[in-house]
């Protein structure tokens, strides 16, 4: 399946599949977000599947968020490898 994302004000929607073939896709939604908004939603209710390079694109924008001191909440249960990867980054801290 396809990565679709879609936006209303602040809030995104990622559905489908993000991976290392359409990873330039969500990078391209997100640059310079924090630019203009200090509050995102991105919901990942819709996420069929993830691989390593999707997980690590959030993972960079949640960074993101962090070094630019704005609010970034990731709703929806979406797929385990992304929970795995925020789980054991918390765990490690």
């Amino acid at each position: 399946m396809n990565l679709e994302i879609t936006q209303a004000n602040n809030f995104f929607k990622v559905k489908g599949s993000l991976d290392r073939h359409n990873i330039h896709l969500f990078r391209k939604q997100f640059r310079n977000v924090f630019e203009k908004a200090n509050t995102i939603t991105v919901s990942i209710e819709n996420l069929t599947s993830i691989d390593r390079y999707g997980v690590s694109a959030i993972a960079q924008l949640h960074n993101e968020a962090l070094v630019k001191n704005k609010r970034l909440s990731i709703i929806g249960l979406g797929q385990g490898n992304l929970y795995n990867h925020f789980k054991s980054e918390e765990t490690a801290a």
